[in-house]
């Protein structure tokens, strides 16, 4: 009976999650090699840990939303560990080790910490991802691919920044692309609206799917008609193609377990744990948000599955991996409604670059820049931005502070700024709400509610000056769990003083029994 009921949460949302999965597939797949090139490292790398994220990660992990690949946050210390590794089996080894130490922090139950990032921040993080994909992709939209997919970062290889691109992309124009590219984001556009969407036919067809295998057609019969508008290698997706299962295997890379005492492959590990965890945590927490089931992630068991992904990818030569928001949100924005769509989608991406690596490198990268903008979009409508506006500056601003770094910084920095700003707001209403003063004639009331801690001693400090000479005060603690020694010292040394001053103060404690 168990298993039966198993099999049909899995396997009875099929008919949602294997459309998902291909729009997830047709995302992943640029992505991972984008992020393998930025990471100076091998494409099918990215492949592999695309693969291991999908099936393996997909797997283990309690998210029904979340999917995991390559992350385009971890790609400077990667390419700084290719590069400072004396060989890449050697940072392979780190990838493993990483993978131990984040089954470490699992068991220990680390991953509380991304329940405490505020929840403006999180949107802010969204919307940024949403805008930061747009941005990113244009050029690709135009034919101008002068740097890899999944490059998130504001300074980019090329010497432009996000948006000095946008600037350079003129010079650089590519009439089919633009075609292909613009018929792209028209097909799905229309794919969006309500009549596709109800039909009960039409809404079990991803319209990336449809934009791929239109985008291929045209430029195919261009191939064959109109040479001079053919695009070139450049413009096109590119896999390794092998000619037999041997050479395939071939592709795979395996640690070497000699370098296991270097302080490289330790301090190496130690940086890759701590930054994919945190990028997995404040991915899952981010995908719950948008999840229209609001389903709850368990973070630590997302610690253990990532911990055993890059456990996985490490030891067959592949990328670190971490919960990657951009597919996750393609995810949900398909209609997904369990975790087998990641899993299919990992099934997809070895299936295709092993059975169909020449069919792939048929699809022009400005198809797929459309795919990626639609998925941008959703992420940051100005809906979003009107609702956080209206409930008030608290939300919005670390919204907007978080989407501004992100956008001229990277995913990591922008987020511990957006953090920062979020706290400081946080910090800034409980000090409002932490202490009450009202008065009525010479009477005043002085209340002090749950935890009083010396952040909140500058507001008590200042209302208990304004009090004049022979007064009476109450001073209320019966509702504070606690009161810091620096609240106590304060409130004693306005006792002394109300006796110089004809003040009559009176302390109430309640059953707390907090000491004076």
């Amino acid at each position: 009976m168990k298993q039966k009921k198993l099999f049909q949460n899995l396997f009875g949302s099929i008919g949602a999650d294997l459309p998902a999965s291909i729009v997830v597939f047709l995302v992943a797949l640029p992505l991972c090699l984008g992020v393998a090139v930025s990471s100076d490292a091998a494409p099918f790398a990215g492949v592999i840990a695309g693969v291991v994220g999908g099936i393996v990660v997909g797997s283990l992990s309690g998210s029904h939303v979340s999917v995991s690949g390559p992350a385009a946050g971890l790609t400077i210390i990667v390419a700084t560990a290719i590069g400072g590794a004396s060989s890449y089996e050697v940072f392979l080894l780190a990838v493993v080790v990483s993978g131990i130490i984040q089954l470490i922090f699992g068991f220990a139950r680390f991953g509380v910490i991304g329940e405490y990032i505020p929840a403006s921040v999180i949107k802010g993080m969204l919307a940024a991802i949403g805008l930061m994909l747009i941005l990113k992709q244009i050029p690709h939209l135009v034919g101008h691919d002068a740097i890899p997919e999944g490059d998130e970062e504001f300074i980019q290889a090329d010497g432009h920044n996000t948006f000095t691109e946008l600037w350079a992309m003129l010079y650089d124009l590519s009439p089919t692309a633009i075609g292909i590219g613009l018929f792209s984001l028209a097909i799905l556009l229309i794919w969006d609206t309500k009549f596709f969407k109800q039909n009960k036919v039409l809404k079990l067809i991803p319209g990336s799917l449809i934009v791929v295998v239109l985008a291929i057609t045209i430029h195919e019969y261009l191939k064959a008609n109109v040479l001079s508008l053919t695009l070139s290698a450049n413009h096109m997706v590119t896999i390794p193609v092998s000619s037999s299962f041997n050479e395939f295997t071939s592709f795979f890379t395996f640690p070497d377990f000699t370098a296991i005492a270097t302080g490289f492959v330790w301090i190496t590990a130690i940086k890759l744990a701590i930054v994919a965890s945190l990028e997995s945590l404040l991915s899952i927490e981010a995908s719950d948000k948008i999840d229209p089931q609001k389903r709850f992630s368990p973070p630590n068991r997302e610690l253990l599955a990532q911990g055993v992904g890059n456990m996985t990818s490490g030891l067959i030569g592949g990328l670190p991996v971490t919960a990657v928001i951009v597919r996750s949100s393609a995810n949900i924005s398909a209609g997904n409604k369990t975790k087998m769509s990641t899993i299919f989608h990992g099934i997809l991406l070895l299936l295709s670059v092993y059975f169909a690596p020449e069919f792939l490198n048929k699809i022009p990268l400005a198809a797929l820049a459309a795919v990626l903008i639609m998925v941008g979009y959703k992420l940051t409508k100005p809906s979003i931005f009107k609702d956080l506006y209206k409930k008030g500056l608290d939300q919005i601003i670390p919204f907007v502070i978080t989407i501004v770094a992100i956008l001229f910084t990277d995913l990591l920095i922008g987020i511990l700024i957006g953090i920062v700003a979020g706290l400081f707001f946080v910090l800034r209403t409980n000090f409002k709400n932490g202490i009450t003063f009202v008065s009525e004639g010479n009477y005043y009331l002085v209340r002090l509610r749950k935890d009083v801690s010396f952040l909140n001693k500058p507001k008590l400090k200042q209302s208990l000056e304004t009090i004049p000479d022979d007064s009476k005060v109450i001073i209320d603690l019966s509702k504070s769990d606690f009161v810091d020694n620096d609240i106590k010292e304060l409130i004693q040394d306005f006792r002394t003083q109300a006796e110089y001053r004809g003040i009559s103060v009176e302390v109430k404690l309640g059953e707390k029994n907090i000491q004076f």
